[in-house]
């Protein structure tokens, strides 16, 4: 009989890698991904967490979900430990995954060019594109394993996994659900219940929680926004490069074209406007950006807000790699999205957005902001304030009133987003980089722009098979949240089905 051995993401939202090993031994991996926050040590993942502590010899394939770093990022310590076996994901996650790669490379291995290629070329060799919806055959001796992909609607390229393992004429199929998206999320499809599974691993990253409403979430994104453009302020949002970035614009520019500011305005296909080192993101040197707002007249929102006047600044050069990356992979967008297109309109691409790619400007416009009123929203990475950019905009802004911090994703136990968001709103602190920022700043959190579905979500994903499973195992989640999804989950479904949590 089969068994699934779970690697990480036990009792936590970090570090995915389950096991599904077959009667004969043989297994596949799903996921290979990074701990972080308190599921890390406080300088990050030790040493022995970055291993594979566990025997490889017998693991035929690594299938990915999506190519977050918490389910991607130990791929090359897999690779080191001696895996040469096929890597299959989606046809858009191939795209991604070696931009992911190679600034997890960059970040925690080396900046070594050479080094980074020949790692590139080994995983551009492994990996095994599938089609979603297509049935491919993973180990053709009995038993027999075949997958499928489905799209998850969690990131471009998400999905879940369909095993179906024929054993002495019974085929069982087993689901690993990957992070599942929420409904109603910017760029992609919603996910769709399979037919039938017999053993579902499922997420439970917010099983907790019920999220907003689109509508709700647009409109508390716009006040915010605005409350923090009455105040001469700039609005932060710590956001991961892949997935939350792109949402996050596609909503921007649609609420930027009903105040009408935007209407005709969408780029041509392929433009892009980047900081130079001469200028802030705002368009202004760090001098003129001290010496207030500027810019042309235009139309004023519901409240007098000057909404074409307002900067965009996407400042992560990652996150712009990956913008291009979504473009070209249009025809994977949900109708919304590509309606929007036929319309002339560009939502990854519009005029008030700027880029900032290199350091001296990041410097430059973290200081003009700081310091002056001009109105802008700065979307940085990475999504927990654990590291980069955001990081240099929240020593230089927490501490003054006029700035605002808005969190539109799950911020980890351990992590400086969840000190800030848990102690900031009563005027506590936070340390970053070892230093004490005493919390000033306006603090909010969304919890519509979640990219992961919420308790009646996960619910409903399950309860909608037509043949539901004989067993549920909830991992991807703190216990709280996965003790009260698996109460919901007990009252939704029959008696007789299994339900464990591994914690």
């Amino acid at each position: 009989m089969h068994q699934i051995i779970h690697h990480g993401a036990v009792d936590g939202v970090t570090g995915s890698c389950h096991e599904l090993r077959l009667a004969d031994g043989r297994s596949v991996l799903i996921d290979c991904g990074l701990f972080q926050g308190v599921e890390a040590a406080p300088e990050g993942a030790t040493f022995e967490q970055l291993q594979i502590d566990f025997p490889i010899d017998h693991v035929q394939a690594l299938v990915i979900t999506h190519v977050h770093i918490d389910h991607v990022g130990r791929i090359p310590y897999l690779l080191a430990a001696g895996f040469r076996g096929p890597i299959y994901c989606s046809e858009p996650s191939a795209h991604l995954l070696p931009l992911v790669l190679e600034d997890a490379l960059k970040v925690g291995f080396t900046r070594n060019r050479d080094l980074i290629e020949r790692f590139l070329d080994h995983i551009t060799q492994q990996l095994r594109p599938v089609r979603y919806g297509e049935w491919v055959t993973l180990l053709e001796a009995a038993p027999r394993c075949r997958l499928k992909l489905t799209p998850a609607g969690h990131i471009l390229g998400s999905a879940f996994v369909t095993f179906a393992v024929h054993t002495r004429g019974r085929q069982e199929r087993l689901l690993f659900s990957g992070d599942l998206g929420a409904p109603h999320t910017a760029l992609l499809p919603a996910p769709r219940s399979p037919h039938r599974a017999d053993v579902v691993v499922l997420e439970s990253t917010y099983g907790d929680r019920l999220h907003e409403g689109r509508h709700e979430r647009a409109e508390r994104l716009r006040q915010a926004i605005e409350r923090a453009h009455d105040n001469g302020g700039t609005v932060l949002i710590p956001a991961f490069s892949i997935g939350r970035t792109q949402e996050l614009l596609y909503e921007l520019e649609e609420i930027i074209y009903q105040q009408g500011c935007g209407r005709g305005r969408g780029r041509r296909r392929g433009h892009r406007h980047t900081a130079t080192s001469r200028h802030t993101a705002t368009g202004q040197s760090s001098q003129q950006g001290k010496q207030g707002k500027q810019g042309k007249q235009g139309q004023r929102s519901r409240r007098g807000q000057r909404w074409d006047e307002l900067t965009i600044v996407i400042d992560s050069p990652l996150a712009a790699r990956f913008n291009r990356i979504y473009q070209r992979l249009r025809p994977y967008w949900n109708k919304e999205a590509r309606g929007r297109l036929r319309r002339g309109r560009h939502p990854l691409s519009f005029d008030q957005l700027v880029t900032v790619d290199d350091h001296d400007t990041h410097l430059r416009t973290v200081d003009a902001l700081a310091s002056s009123g001009r109105p802008a929203v700065v979307i940085a990475a990475s999504g927990m304030c654990t590291g980069g950019r955001i990081v240099d905009y929240l020593k230089a802004m927490l501490g003054d009133e006029r700035h605002h911090v808005l969190f539109v994703g799950h911020q980890a136990s351990g992590t400086p987003g969840r000190d800030i968001q848990q102690y900031g709103p009563n005027g506590g602190h936070v340390v970053l980089d070892n230093v004490r920022y005493d919390i000033r700043a306006g603090v909010e959190t969304i919890g519509g722009y979640s990219a992961h579905a919420d308790r009646d979500d996960l619910v409903r994903f399950v309860k909608r098979m037509r043949h539901p499973p004989r067993e549920v195992r909830l991992v991807h989640g703190e216990p709280g949240a996965q003790a009260e999804l698996k109460a919901a989950l007990l009252q939704a479904l029959p008696a007789e089905q299994i339900l464990t949590c591994h914690q």
